[in-house]
């Protein structure tokens, strides 16, 4: 394809063109467009890699105001059309962006939070895992510098501070997700592998924001930089929408270096969107 054709000037109309256009196409490298996207589009995003940079433990983040301000413009600009999709659960985020509380989807979409306010799959914990869940306990107590992140209905753990320990941790969460049945598997991320129901990722979050106002009729944008956030990128590809991959983990059709890069071009389409009120 001409590479003319593949830049998405940012002077160009958006609407039907960008699913035309999107549908198929993977500029690694290249900038994602900015024009009419609050006016056409619904705006997913990852947090953890995405919104803030990754850190040693979960635990350890921090939201700063800028990006509080920065999704609360964001929502304005997208008439209500912007949700988070995280592996944490809603009621962590809601901590982290309070006052804020946006659309979400928690726990690679195990829970969802409709723009209306209603809760599917609310949080609660799983007794399910009771037995998984001591035995994650103790195998972390086994594993120096590995941590687990108990969220109720899954069961993360952590070894960014030792990846030494990835191969035993990966073996003892395999034997211990077996007893669990088939309706448990291990989702991998960024040093992470975490014990989850199946049936819901980040993708069936989407989707399922995609046929509910205000998201319905507008082209689906997901910006992500996990393993997990792939199958959210075929989806909105699918849908002739965009994805755009933060970092070098996930490939996605536009491509972003770091979390600054992705906040910068949230706050270009707030202000254009702002530009084009005046």
């Amino acid at each position: 394809m001409e590479a003319d054709k593949a830049k998405y000037q940012d002077d160009e109309p958006m609407g039907e063109s960008v699913s035309i256009e999107a549908r198929g196409m993977h500029c690694q490298g290249m900038t994602p467009p900015l024009n009419r996207i609050a006016e056409h589009c619904a705006v997913f995003l990852d947090f953890d890699g995405t919104l803030l940079n990754l850190v040693e433990r979960p635990d350890q983040v921090v939201v700063d105001g800028c990006l509080l301000y920065l999704l609360d413009e964001l929502y304005v600009a997208t008439a209500g059309a912007t949700a988070v999709i995280s592996g944490r659960s809603i009621d962590y985020l809601d901590a982290l962006f309070s006052p804020l509380r946006l659309p979400a989807a928690g726990l690679h979409g195990v829970e969802r939070r409709k723009a209306s306010g209603i809760m599917h799959g609310a949080s609660f914990v799983d007794t399910q895992l009771t037995e998984a869940r001591a035995a994650v306990n103790a195998l972390v107590q086994a594993q120096p510098g590995t941590s687990v992140e108990d969220k109720g209905r899954t069961l993360a753990v952590h070894f960014r501070m030792a990846p030494q320990c990835e191969a035993a941790v990966r073996q003892a969460l395999t034997d211990i997700v077996k007893p669990l049945g088939p309706n448990y598997h291990i989702q991998e991320g960024s040093m992470v592998l975490e014990i989850k129901p199946r049936g819901f990722t980040k993708a069936t979050a989407i989707k399922a924001f995609m046929q509910e106002p205000p998201f319905s009729g507008r082209q689906p944008v997901f910006v992500g930089d996990d393993l997990t956030d792939q199958e959210g990128f075929k989806m909105v590809e699918d849908q002739g929408g965009i994805s755009i991959a933060v970092g070098d983990r996930v490939t996605g059709q536009f491509h972003f270096d770091t979390v600054s890069a992705v906040r910068r071009w949230l706050q270009e389409i707030a202000a254009l969107h702002d530009s084009h009120r005046e």
